[in-house]
């Protein structure tokens, strides 16, 4: 198997491998395609939560960004934890030159753990600056609520949020439903003329690190191939669930998801 298409991740590292670039590089594998990478941060953590945060320079994060793209163009881009100010400014300034029109934001603020991972100041340029130059933003209900400053207790609250956000310029919103209190998960499509519910079936389960990464990231990957928005929101939708209901269960408190599941291995490696 060759992979044919490319995916720049932009995004913060993970050290115990659940979430961020990790996570990012085993779904878009996974899923079939070619991974590369500009990394934002380096975190110490594992699935009891954060011990340290080291950012990269702005300038490197471009260089990385630039440097890759010139050799190597992606035919779609994720971008995950943007810390600060600087950050977002200069990955702006970078995504200006190489002109991928697919990209997927995923506005990570809060860790699983309850570890703030941005700034006041990022938060607003991802508000004044970012979201409109993404083909589409997908925040959780925390992330929705501190990006539109209302609160989210059901899907019509979801759609009023998501159509705050359209409001401030994004193209295309996928509010993720996890933190509903309900039986089933609704994620929640929409842009100027649409509303799409994805309903699914909710699984119980404490190994949910990293969902809203892959998600991103399966989204990204699947748009790379050319499939359309709603098209690629189902697919990765549909790749996470599974991800979660193989309940990996490694660690001791927010566990992974599995990021095989997509994959069958010849005999001889299992």
């Amino acid at each position: 198997m060759k992979p044919r298409y490319k995916v720049l991740i932009i995004a913060g590292s993970d050290s115990s491998g659940g979430a961020g670039i990790q996570a990012d590089i085993k779904t878009v594998t996974s899923l079939g395609c070619y991974a590369m990478t500009s990394i934002t941060a380096v975190t110490a953590q594992n699935t009891t939560g954060i011990k340290s945060i080291v950012s990269i320079k702005p300038k490197e994060i471009s260089n990385q960004i630039e440097f890759t793209s010139k050799d190597i163009r992606p035919n779609a881009i994720k971008i995950g934890m943007l810390h600060s100010k600087g950050v977002i400014l200069s990955v702006l300034k970078s995504l200006n030159k190489i002109k991928v029109k697919k990209i997927v934001l995923d506005p990570v603020m809060v860790a699983k753990g309850g570890t703030k991972l941005i700034n006041n100041a990022a938060i607003t340029y991802i508000k004044k600056k970012l979201i409109k130059n993404t083909l589409l933003i997908t925040p959780n209900i925390p992330e929705a609520e501190i990006l539109t400053k209302t609160k989210i207790n059901s899907k019509i609250d979801m759609v009023k949020a998501g159509k705050i956000l359209i409001n401030l310029g994004a193209k295309n919103v996928l509010i993720k439903g996890g933190h509903l209190k309900s039986k089933n998960m609704y994620d929640i499509l929409l842009n100027k003329k649409i509303i799409k519910v994805f309903k699914s079936k909710k699984y119980i389960t404490n190994n949910t690190h990293g969902t809203g990464c892959t998600l991103s990231s399966a989204i990204a990957t699947y748009l790379s191939c050319g499939k359309n928005l709603i098209k690629s929101c189902e697919l990765g939708i549909k790749y996470v669930n599974e991800a979660i209901k193989s309940n990996l269960n490694l660690g001791k408190k927010n566990g992974p998801i599995n990021h095989l599941n997509s994959i069958i291995l010849n005999k001889k490696f299992k």
